[in-house]
């Protein structure tokens, strides 16, 4: 008789899970094990009502009370037969109570109650004893399900048997209850789907002789990746973005991720997946739709930047190069030359033109490779009236790191020829006499040169949105080591940056930022010096204004906030995407420059003010930011000044 019940009490659980999937409505109830000696008890939560029900058995031997059954009342209950389970949890399931009248009917649906509780067998009697006063003593007599004595877990890779066990430990050792188990079952699956295993199922219930239940899990395989609506994209273009493999459990969090990374290769207008079942393999065919975009492009632009001025600039981008990801670039820009800047700086067009290649994916999935070439000639904003000529090139490889999440590497090796020459003697002449300073101090200040420079850098990444960052640190360390084939000495710097990102209210945002450097080796030229003043350093000063030398250290606070009510008023994604923000900066720098010392900069600055953060599809992030120096320069005054900058500048 119990393997027979064991078999038809899993049958009915199947049956609940996987055609039913349990019945509605739920309450709790006080937990009805007794408890074991130093065991802690936990409430559960069952479903109101199983799907099969129990005959309410009642039976008795006494005469039959064919007379008023009000008059006839409850003077005791007695519950026989629980091993397990508390007599007071009994107790509580029946509407039938000491003191009141006797009523067959309710009692049939106590034992019914009883039934779906769970934790008994069909083999429930309730038997009332006729008592001399004329009222019963009400005797229930209940049967409980073979207890659990263990269970076997089958199918998990994913997850550890350890982490399901977790769910299912309270359960061994008390009466098999379907309800329980399936309440168990459904934590299993939530466990799996709160990790991204959204597929994962319990497909499988089978208990043995020994009480030990077998539960059978499958976790979602993919049986296939296949790749639709991609015209001019290569097929295995698309599925190297895609880290997930056949053969692996699908996970959700890691679609996600491929798609964010072919979204990012800016091929694609749109990129949606579909998982489909496949009865033949009894695995999942992951199908990804993709809308591809035109990703070739000639640009005709006009603008305006801090350090170029105002510019206009024609271009030839390509971000799906030969249908492989690969990014070509070329643009050609003429300014009018740094904004906002002082006396220091020579009025001068900005001439600059660039050349660019990127291969996404070098060898292996998760490095990439690229090419520069570059032009420019501008007037120094960190050498006084001296025009700057550079030209060279460089090779970078990128690289994540797939066993540290969120950190990535890059290492440059390139060339550089810098080239100064004087922009106005005239003044030179006259501010290095009125400063009583020797003209062959010029020289130095014009040091310039060839060089080979070596760049590694690593940058840790947690942002949680680039549009708009909420939480999540950004930083980077980075060495240039630039060795001379010139007269010029070597030399060699070291920069860091932190940012950190804590969400305030709803929408808006903190921003914590560091940043230091300094010289490591050799003699830094002034072309190379540290500079404070401008939009990534203290706003509100002029370029370099603030100071330059051989190392400096600045640190910012901003608060950045939506412009209120307007997501109530509109839907557009580029306004609701404008940030507000205030500001205070403040910086130092050491071992100052002859620069410093020809007009009077104080090397070190403080300054606050407001900005607006705007994100425009193509270029990214741009800061409008208006600052005022708390600590004043000779040229500044008490005004302030706008800086322009785009993006979370590392």
């Amino acid at each position: 008789m119990r393997k027979l019940y064991k078999t038809s009490l899993i049958s009915m659980l199947v049956c609940i899970l996987f055609f039913n999937e349990g019945a509605a409505n739920a309450f709790e109830f006080k937990n009805p094990f007794k408890k074991k000696k130093g065991h802690v008890e936990e409430l559960n939560k069952v479903p109101k009502e199983a799907e099969t029900e129990a005959p309410a058995v009642y039976s008795t031997n006494e005469e039959e009370y064919t007379g008023d059954l009000e008059a006839v009342h409850i003077k005791d209950i007695e519950i026989y037969g629980n091993n397990l389970i508390e007599t007071s949890f009994i107790k509580g399931q029946l509407s039938s109570k000491e003191g009141y009248p006797f009523n067959r009917k309710n009692v049939a649906n106590d034992l019914n109650k009883l039934y779906k509780s769970g934790y008994f067998t069909q083999n429930i009697r309730a038997l009332p004893i006729k008592l001399d006063n004329g009222n019963v003593k009400l005797r229930i007599i209940v049967e409980e399900n073979p207890p659990i004595e263990g269970f076997l877990i089958t199918g998990n890779k994913s997850l550890s048997t350890y982490e399901i066990m977790e769910i299912l430990k309270d359960l061994e050792g008390k009466p098999q209850n379907i309800l329980a188990i399936n309440s168990a079952i459904e934590s299993i699956q939530e466990l799996y789907a709160g990790k991204g295993y959204i597929l994962a199922k319990v497909t499988n219930l089978q208990d043995d002789p020994d009480n030990i239940i077998t539960i059978r899990i499958d976790e979602g395989i993919i049986g296939d990746i296949k790749v639709e609506g991609n015209n001019k994209t290569k097929d295995f273009i698309v599925k190297r973005n895609i880290l997930q493999t056949p053969g692996e459990v699908y996970n959700e969090n890691l679609m996600r991720g491929d798609i964010m990374r072919l979204m990012g290769t800016q091929a694609f207008k749109d990129v949606q997946r579909e998982i489909k079942f496949n009865e033949e393999t009894g695995q999942y065919d992951i199908i990804v739709q993709l809308d591809e975009q035109r990703t070739g492009r000639i640009s005709l632009g006009v603008g305006i930047d801090s350090s170029s001025g105002f510019f206009g600039s024609v271009g030839f981008g390509e971000n799906n190069f030969r249908g492989l990801g690969q990014k070509l670039n070329l643009n050609v820009m003429a300014g009018t030359g740094i904004l906002m800047h002082d006396s220091s700086v020579l009025r001068r067009a900005n001439l600059q033109a660039e050349l660019s290649f990127l291969e996404p994916h070098f060898k292996s999935d998760n490095q990439s490779l690229g090419f520069r070439a570059f032009a420019r000639n501008f007037g120094s904003y960190q050498v006084p009236l001296a025009i700057e000529e550079r030209y060279g090139g460089d090779i970078t490889i990128s690289r994540a790191f797939k066993n540290a999440k969120n950190l990535s590497g890059n290492f440059s090796i390139g060339v550089e020829n810098v080239h100064l020459k004087e922009g106005d003697w005239g003044k030179i002449v006259n501010l290095y006499n009125s400063r009583g300073i020797p003209l062959s101090e010029r020289e130095k200040q014009l040091e310039d040169g060839f060089y080979a420079k070596i760049m590694p850098a690593l940058v840790y990444d947690t942002r949680d949105n680039i549009i708009n960052t909420r939480r999540g640190v950004l930083a980077k360390v980075s060495l240039e080591e630039a060795f001379s084939f010139s007269d010029a000495d070597s030399y060699g710097k070291l920069n860091g940056v932190l940012k950190k990102f804590i969400p305030a209210g709803r929408k808006s945002s903190l921003v914590l930022t560091a940043r230091g450097g300094g010289k490591i080796n050799g003699d830094l030229p002034e072309f190379a010096a540290y500079t404070l003043g401008g939009p990534y350093s203290l706003r509100g000063f002029n370029i370099a204004e603030a100071g330059s030398g051989n190392g400096f250290m600045m640190g910012s606070a901003e608060f950045r906030f939506p412009i209120p009510f307007l997501d109530r008023l509109t839907s557009n994604s580029f306004l609701n995407n404008i940030r507000i923000a205030g500001f205070v900066d403040g910086g130092k720098v050491f071992s100052t420059t002859l620069t410093d010392r020809l007009y009077d900069r104080p090397g070190y600055g403080i300054t606050a003010g407001v900005g607006v953060r705007l994100f425009i599809p193509g270029l990214g992030p741009i800061n409008l930011d208006y600052g005022i120096p708390l600590t004043n320069t000779k040229g500044s005054g008490s005004g302030g000044f706008f800086t322009f900058g785009m993006g979370d500048y590392l």
